[in-house]
């Protein structure tokens, strides 16, 4: 179905802007490669790869030393690679991901298609994900094998680090839809409620996506890390879950606001 708001909008429409319908599938495609071109910034993918080194070089300098120990391989990748590297890679892909269309006046353009507004979200989510997965990934896994502990952390770091890529994504392209500061409330989110707030019991403990993460380490590798107290289904299944309720209230939010 045609969203009524971009139906209402045809006589408005802005000279150069196509008025074919269009269908979800091409919809998202159209999105998708719409983020994905804006994103291609050298200086910003650089900075992040750099950012994602420092994990892979902590990993390194745990696995260098004869007394290295799961618990402290474990801390590594859940304090570095998934409380700092991971959240902040996403949040600078995902938050601008529709973002930056808006505020460079680009985002009227989809919006004034007639299409559901789903597909321009999850467009952008996907886009954002094709970003950040390659930065991170390959660098938290192999600062988890680098510490030289075995195979089961680098496992877990693998399985946690796709389901954090999910989540933070989701989260953020929602964050960068509803609010313009976008960077700073998602700084404040990573370093503030899931720093520190998150950490005083498992009541706000559950509303952090680094607690789940670190569950998975927790429990695939039998690592003692503070706050990893879900088993590992839950700790896949709930953030999953809550990348999916993002991504909607971010597609119902387009659908209700005006985009000049």
């Amino acid at each position: 179905m045609i969203d009524e708001t971009a139906s209402a909008s045809l006589s408005a429409y802005p000279a150069g802007v196509d008025r074919s319908p269009v269908g979800a599938f091409d919809g998202l495609a159209v999105s998708y490669r719409l983020v994905l071109g804006q994103m291609r910034s050298t200086g910003r993918i650089v900075a992040l790869l750099l950012l994602s080194m420092t994990a892979t070089i902590a990993g390194f300098a745990v696995g260098s030393s004869e007394s290295a120990t799961v618990d402290q391989a474990a801390a590594v990748i859940a304090n570095l690679g998934f409380a700092v590297v991971l959240p902040v890679v996403c949040l600078v892909f995902a938050g601008g991901a529709i973002g930056d269309l808006r505020d460079d006046k680009t985002l009227v353009y989809l919006w004034l298609r007639p299409m559901n507004r789903w597909p321009i979200v999850v467009g952008a989510a996907l886009a954002s994900l094709t970003m950040a997965t390659p930065i991170v990934l390959p660098a938290i896994v192999a600062a988890a094998a680098l510490t030289g502990v075995g195979n089961g952390l680098t496992i877990a770091t693998l399985v946690a680090g796709i389901v954090g890529l999910v989540a933070y994504t989701s989260i953020f392209t929602m964050l960068g839809l509803w609010l313009k500061r976008h960077i700073v409330w998602g700084l404040a989110y990573i370093l503030i409620w899931e720093g520190f707030i998150a950490l005083g019991g498992r009541g706000v403990a559950q509303f952090a996506i680094r607690t789940y993460t670190r569950s998975i380490l927790d429990d695939r590798t039998g690592a003692d890390l503070a706050g990893a107290d879900f088993s590992t289904a839950t700790a896949i299944i709930v953030p999953l879950v809550v990348g999916l309720a993002a991504l909607t209230l971010a597609s119902w939010r387009l659908s209700h606001q005006d985009v000049d």
